[in-house]
């Protein structure tokens, strides 16, 4: 009992880390379009997305569920070691990416780091093939929609806008993107905690230490604790890249580039599935971009990532099973 106990412990504490990196490694998203369109200082994007990155993630509990039953067939057959596995390729990963400052996708590094540990201590048959497949096409297809959307809406802000003051034009954007960050912020929390919350709720389920799959209030608040601590520590490296390397954001095209990951992440959230909100806000200036000029956009960084995205749930899945041994070797 003492080994469950201290196995459980062990769970929630990579899953708290997993949820604080993923918050300064994602704080990226919710800011980088205001900080570099000079709509919010550093500092307060950074308090602005924190605080709404909280109130996000205490809003709905559809996400975790479906990352905690979504991916295994059963929660009898993974217990906490698979887990603790899946967490440490899913952080290490996050760590990685965040060292050489490209945009990545926890959310990718997570169910990367399950299937893999999960493959290769109960096989194939541990896994939800349909839930997984339900969640790939989430993933696969919200940046496509971000872009697509990103275009329709620069286009009608073009439309709207055109004979108006430039200098007026950019001044009253900035203002405006103080909102659109905020959406951002929250729309994030609301999606990207609740992995977190989904992953310590299996465990307590599969353990035995709760008796439905239902996520406890504690591990909301928990969550979206570590998530709002993580993101208060900023992720500077990041937000070069998301901010101005695809494209160089004017306040109308950072506005609509946040309006637009705002709209996309939370509709995600509503039909309770799993997005990158890295990869929503990615396509999303790529789609603003891509309205005003298409070789404004740098197809090169663009590309870069695009292979940075496709790697993540291979080397995940990859480390996920080698940690899965390791554990084992420790427990």
């Amino acid at each position: 009992m003492i080994e469950l106990q201290y196995l459980i412990f062990t769970v929630i504490i990579l899953a708290l880390t997993f949820d604080f990196i993923n918050g300064f490694h994602d704080t990226a998203n919710a800011i980088a379009t205001s900080v570099n369109t000079r709509a919010l200082y550093p500092n307060h994007a950074i308090i602005l997305a924190a605080g709404f990155n909280f109130v996000g993630a205490m809003v709905s509990t559809g996400v975790a569920k479906t990352i905690g039953a979504g991916i295994v067939s059963s929660a009898g057959l993974v217990d906490e070691k698979i887990i603790i596995a899946a967490l440490i390729g899913a952080i290490f990963w996050n760590l990685f990416t965040w060292w050489i400052g490209m945009p990545s996708s926890s959310s990718h590094a997570l169910i990367g780091g399950l299937i893999g540990a999960v493959l290769i201590s109960v096989g194939v048959n541990g896994l939800n093939l349909i839930g997984i497949g339900k969640i790939f096409v989430g993933l696969v297809a919200s940046p496509a929609i971000a872009l697509i959307t990103g275009i329709i809406i620069m286009n009608i802000i073009f439309r709207v806008f055109d004979k108006f003051n430039p200098h007026v034009i950019n001044d009253k954007f900035r203002k405006m993107q103080v909102v659109s960050a905020a959406m951002i912020a929250f729309s994030n929390g609301s999606n990207d905690a609740q992995k977190s919350m989904g992953i310590i709720t299996l465990a307590l389920f599969s353990g035995g230490y709760i008796a439905e799959f239902e996520v406890p209030t504690y591990v909301k608040i928990l969550c979206a604790t570590a998530m709002a601590i993580g993101t208060a520590t900023g992720g500077w490296r990041i937000i070069k890249t998301v901010g101005g390397k695809i494209f160089k954001l004017e306040p109308p095209s950072g506005f609509a580039a946040d309006l637009n990951s705002s709209c996309v992440v939370f509709g995600a959230t509503l039909l309770t599935l799993p997005v990158s909100t890295t990869h929503v806000v990615s396509g999303s200036i790529m789609g603003v971009g891509t309205a005003k000029r298409v070789n404004a956009v740098r197809w090169g960084v663009a590309q870069q990532m695009v292979k940075a995205w496709f790697m993540t749930i291979p080397i995940t899945a990859a480390i996920g099973a080698a940690s899965f041994f390791l554990v084992e070797a420790i427990f």
